[in-house]
């Protein structure tokens, strides 16, 4: 069943050939091609570090070296050569197309290793690039939060506990809030590129390499900052695959919360938003219709991330030691995982870029009497009163004042003093929206001073990650 001209990896030792509906079933070149460029890479270290240890000739190491070199060409060029290919993997695809093209020359470099290694090795570099494309993402979307906080700064909008008008916030405070948790995202995923930089390739199959290979030579030569530390344990750890897909998860669960505030601005009761056309669609009944599908599409993607996270979980939780051939399922869900999160945080960051905040619109539902109640509170603590009791007197006037039909700051100061002879005429100053606003001052808090201070903060943050891709 191998390519025709190309030998199997490990037939010697069988009598009958492989069933063909069964080598279909175990073949994983339809997905590990995408590891191509780790393997060849990995082929080139390992050609340099057998010719060191004397297996091969100095010529013979150039000849498969340049070998390789063609074949990565032709990879990139010859996109039906790769579609047509039986292989069982990428190592297979890659060895087989060396031993035709340099016979016996080409066979030697197989030499003390194992696929168990090869793979283990090129799933870390595959993780180490992918995180290089994570980080960029989010970079992006991370500085179109930057732009709409500053083109938005100083416009107020209400703030929610339970769905419910709690207290007024600036527009800017609200996107750096989720600014702050992809900044946390891209910290996770650099975590897991530096989880997978140990090189495990001179592990053999589990019990290590029987020629003298220098494996801290392998190791720089394949842009690792170390081997591992056992072979044993090198050829079965996934826990960098792991720690990847849960940044990941992560990030699609920060844009899922994101896509959730989008779409619930863009409806007509909130109306905070204005959608852009270019990642909005229409109705094909209903002519009016401009409907976040961007937003909806990032929240329902989610689930597929967090399935993949699950799925290797549950590969990994009852294997012994050592490789086992459960550990070839590892691979898809995590390269879905990777491309569906960073089709997702691109597209955040474009959509959120297009995106119009309607100024007026929050202005006018920041204005509700109701958010100021907590000011009129710290008012009374202001003048006295302990603010059990500021809390329970401002109660009292909320459920008047529903019952007149009145809001707070319709209420004259006579009838206020009759719930606490406490209340003076400058109450008026803390039922205003620029004056709660002011009030939160703090670092971290929705002053405009506050958030000013903590923009500046974050952008600079946002250029010490494009500055270490």
């Amino acid at each position: 069943m191998s390519t025709p001209g190309s030998p199997k990896m490990w037939g010697g030792r069988f009598e009958r050939s492989t069933d063909a509906s069964f080598y279909e079933f175990e073949r994983s070149w339809s997905f590990d091609r995408r590891l191509l460029p780790q393997e060849f890479a990995l082929d080139r270290a390992w050609t340099r570090a057998i010719a060191a240890a004397g297996v091969l000739t100095g010529e013979e190491g150039e000849q498969i070296v340049a070998a390789l070199d063609d074949l990565e060409r032709r990879v990139e060029s010859d996109r039906a050569w790769l579609d047509a290919s039986k292989a069982e993997d990428v190592h297979h695809f890659v060895e087989s197309a060396l031993i035709d093209k340099l016979g016996p020359v080409g066979a030697k470099l197989h030499t003390a290793r194992s696929r168990n290694e090869m793979v283990a090795t090129e799933f870390r570099m595959y993780v180490k690039e992918a995180v290089r494309g994570m980080r960029g993402a989010l970079a992006s979307l991370l500085r179109a939060i930057a732009r709409q906080a500053d083109s938005n700064f100083g416009v107020p909008m209400p703030g929610n506990t339970h769905m419910q008008h709690a207290q007024p916030l600036l527009v800017s405070h609200w996107l750096h809030a989720h600014g702050e948790a992809f900044l946390r995202d891209a910290g996770r995923v650099s975590a897991a590129a530096a989880s997978a930089d140990a090189c495990p390739l001179g592990s053999g199959a589990l019990a290590g390499c029987a020629l003298s290979i220098d494996r801290e030579a392998l190791a720089r030569d394949l842009a690792f900052s170390r081997p591992t530390a056992n072979s044993l344990d090198s050829v079965s750890d996934r826990d960098f695959a792991l720690e990847y897909l849960f940044s990941l998860v992560t990030v699609a669960m920060h844009l899922s919360r994101l896509a959730e505030d989008m779409v619930v601005f863009s409806s007509p009761e909130f109306g905070f938003i204005e959608l852009p056309d270019e990642y909005s669609t229409g109705s094909s009944l209903m002519p009016q219709k401009k409907n976040p599908d961007a937003w909806e599409l990032i929240r329902g993607k989610t689930g597929r991330i967090y399935g993949a996270l699950t799925a290797v979980l549950t590969t990994l939780k009852g294997l012994p030691s050592s490789y086992q051939r459960d550990l070839q399922e590892d691979k898809e869900p995590l390269f879905a995982a990777h491309d569906q999160t960073l089709a997702m945080t691109q597209i955040a960051a474009a959509t959120l870029s297009a995106t119009k905040f309607r100024e007026e619109r929050l202005r006018e539902s920041s204005e509700d009497p109701a958010l100021v109640a907590t000011e009129v509170a710290h008012y009374l603590v202001g003048r006295g009163i302990p603010f059990r009791e500021a809390h329970e007197i401002v109660g009292r006037i909320l459920r008047e004042t529903e019952q007149q039909g009145k809001s707070i700051r319709e209420i004259p100061i006579e009838q206020l003093t009759k719930f606490s002879p406490a209340f003076d005429a400058d109450v008026a100053s803390a039922l205003t929206l620029e004056s709660a606003l002011a009030r939160h001052a703090t670092v971290g808090g929705t002053a405009p001073s506050s958030v000013r201070a903590a923009l500046d903060d974050f952008k600079s943050r946002i250029a010490k990650l494009e500055d270490n891709p």
